[in-house]
């Protein structure tokens, strides 16, 4: 049978690998023969799971919007993830990477985060499981998500502006990798997003599958049928789309539609639409496709969404893209923001900027009246209040 999973070796068809310096070669040798092990194990799966359900509030609901449902036909389902501990789906991925940290004898964790969740995820298991916690935010990030970069340093995290480049996700990442490689021994990176070298895109894959189970068992509820004809979610790095397709990427019945980030346009020069418009190369530990300009050098992306505006893509999707398992669109700042008020004045649910990249995919697809399709909205709009009412006054 045709899978879509990674292979032995850390690929997704001709995407993924472990390209690192030299200094991390023990650290990720480690990780790679550890992490199958221990998330496999009945200790670690009963304690997942326990956290998942009382500190996180797991299962999250699938909720059937109505009102949506009625405007853009079909049955379309709403995958709250919203509504977790922290707000978003990044919870689930920094619990099972602390619970591993922990089993191979780490005592600092550092971080990127774009948006601010997983930062305040990562600084939320810190606090919860006593570690050492150091985030690394662009400045231009921390200027837009101030209310996050509050709540990591309530949580007791250290949150360090990086000033390089950009000033947002990737020059984090950057930064991030440059603290791993000084202090290997001690530090494990916890990453936030379904990228960098592998293990980690597995890894993320497969904490955040607790979505796509959930899915299967809550639509088999509702619908008498455990798969829906459609599945959609928003992409960045691309962690709660891959927790959302899990374990329907080989089932063909299945509909797979990611949305990206468009910015202003795919060829305005402003703009986060890495599988469009990118190339195959080498970003931080990964190949993948990576906005980059003839030379090799990697652009700068532009979203107005904080947690969208990466210049690559995890290995995942990019095969699936690739493959043409997955429908990638391109959803623009102006069809973002309004698919966000949508939403909130037909179903009272305010989303994540994010999440309303993948709401915005809605008017660019034609479904039947009886057909199941299910959305991640994987974080709530609190965070992105200002913009949203920057917007409204405009």
């Amino acid at each position: 049978m045709k899978t879509y999973q990674v292979n032995k070796n850390g690929f997704y068809g001709d995407f993924g690998g472990a390209y690192i310096p030299e200094i991390l070669h023990q650290s990720i040798a480690d990780l790679q023969e550890t992490y199958l092990e221990v998330l496999e194990s009945d200790s670690f799966k009963q304690e997942f799971a326990e956290l998942l359900r009382d500190y996180v509030g797991r299962p999250s609901p699938l909720y059937l919007a109505k009102r949506l449902s009625k405007r853009y036909g079909g049955r379309i389902y709403l995958k709250r993830e919203d509504l977790n501990h922290t707000g978003a789906h990044k919870i689930n991925n920094t619990i099972g990477q602390i619970l591993l940290a922990r089993h191979m004898g780490k005592t600092r964790i550092i971080a990127e985060t774009g948006a601010g969740q997983h930062g305040v995820a990562t600084a939320t298991v810190c606090a919860l499981m006593d570690m050492e916690c150091v985030v690394y935010m662009g400045e231009t990030d921390i200027k837009r998500q101030h209310a996050n970069v509050q709540r990591m340093q309530m949580l007791g995290a250290e949150v360090r502006s990086v000033t390089s480049g950009n000033r947002t996700l990737k020059e984090a990442v950057d930064e991030a990798i440059q603290d791993w490689c000084a202090n290997p021994s001690d530090t494990f990176y916890l990453i936030g997003s379904a990228v960098g070298p592998h293990p980690y895109p597995d890894m993320v894959a497969r904490l955040q599958s607790v979505i796509s189970k959930e899915i299967k068992k809550q639509l088999l509820e509702k619908e008498g049928r455990d798969y829906p004809d459609y599945l959609i979610a928003c992409i960045g790095g691309g962690s709660n789309a891959a927790g959302t397709i899990y374990h329907y990427m080989d089932d063909e019945r299945v509909k797979i539609v990611l949305a990206e980030a468009g910015g202003k346009g795919l060829y305005s020069g402003m703009t986060a639409a890495t599988i469009h418009l990118g190339k195959k190369g080498e970003l931080h530990g990964m190949q993948t496709l990576v906005m980059q300009n003839e030379a090799g050098q990697v652009e700068e992306p532009y979203s107005i969404s904080a947690g969208l505006d990466y210049p690559g893509i995890g290995p995942l999707h990019a095969n699936l893209h690739t493959t043409k398992r997955a429908k990638v669109l391109a959803i623009n700042d102006n069809e973002a923001l309004n698919a966000a008020f949508e939403l909130t004045q037909l179903e009272g649910i305010i989303p994540a900027l994010e999440s309303s990249h993948a709401l915005g995919a809605l008017p660019k697809l034609r479904f039947q009246p009886d057909e199941v399709v299910v959305l991640t909205v994987s974080g709530r709009g609190d965070k992105d209040m200002d913009t949203y009412l920057s917007t409204l006054s405009q």
